[in-house]
């Protein structure tokens, strides 16, 4: 008999997932959390899969001739790269508007290297992991990733550390500030909504829900923007954009358990001391 908490997470893993019942409870009772489970699922989720399962799965393997032939249908007309009128019209096609967030799930798992570029390799290399080769299949990946996106820390922490490489000029080791706000306005409040950025204890084990404090909340995010602005950044750091990430998670709504000792960027340190005086006021 399937106890209540393994039924919550049952219903939990197939709604993230897309995943049966049945394998739901096979990765969940081999794998103990349901985080944990997810991720491995989204690694593997053939894992449990028999061997006639897997070797149909092996048979029926991606083809490199229609996934080449989908991207000549998207490419430049001189060069190997689709740019961005391609892009345009992949997302068409995809009934994906251009600026949705799930578009840098995408440009993750192609290995996008900058806004409205994709390479062969990438295009080829990426779908083939994902397991598709066909517009369909695509769309149907697409509302996977969309899902992912938005409930799994682990893959959330994936798309947004490659966001900042994705977005910032080439050449330039900085983000601009604008287009930094930009893509924090994108990641950030589905993150939050989702409960891809859900707080936690410094263990990242215990949701900081749990003790009662909602932690960083939605609101913040114009806050952080409207600090950035007062202060006249020109550009963010890689090391300022990782970490807003996992400030975001271990703050609790008041900024009381802020550690100023710790290695945060100096940025947050000031935002900090910035939020503190908008409660007081």
């Amino acid at each position: 008999m399937v106890d209540k908490k393994m039924e919550e997470n049952i219903v939990q893993f197939c709604s993230i997932t897309g995943a049966s019942t049945r394998d739901a409870k096979k990765f969940l009772e081999h794998h103990g959390r349901l985080d944990v489970a997810v991720d491995a699922f989204f690694n593997n989720p053939n894992q449990f899969a028999s061997s006639s399962s897997k070797s149909r799965a092996k048979e029926a393997a991606p083809s490199t001739s229609k996934l080449g032939s989908l991207f000549d249908k998207y490419k430049d007309a001189e060069g190997d790269e689709i740019s961005i009128d391609g892009t345009i019209k992949l997302c068409e096609d995809l009934e994906v508007d251009p600026e949705d967030v799930v578009m840098l799930a995408v440009a993750y798992e192609l290995k996008s290297p900058r806004i409205g570029e994709w390479s062969r390799q990438g295009w080829l290399d990426g779908w083939k992991a994902l397991g598709v080769d066909s517009l369909p299949a695509m769309k149907a990946v697409v509302a996977k990733l969309r899902k992912q996106l938005s409930s799994d820390p682990k893959y959330f922490g994936k798309v947004y550390a490659h966001t900042f490489e994705f977005a910032k000029s080439e050449g330039q080791r900085s983000l601009a500030t604008e287009t930094a706000q930009a893509f924090w306005g994108l990641l950030l409040p589905y993150g939050l909504q989702g409960g891809a950025l859900s707080h936690i204890d410094d263990d990242e084990d215990v949701k900081m829900g749990d003790t009662g404090d909602e932690g960083f909340k939605e609101e913040y995010i114009q806050w952080w923007f409207e600090f950035l602005t007062e202060k006249n950044l020109k550009g963010v750091s890689k090391d300022t954009w990782l970490m807003f990430r996992d400030f975001i998670r271990t703050i609790d709504s008041q900024f009381k358990n802020y550690d100023a000792e710790a290695a945060w960027p100096s940025t947050i340190d000031e935002f900090v001391e910035y939020g503190r005086k908008r409660l007081e006021s």
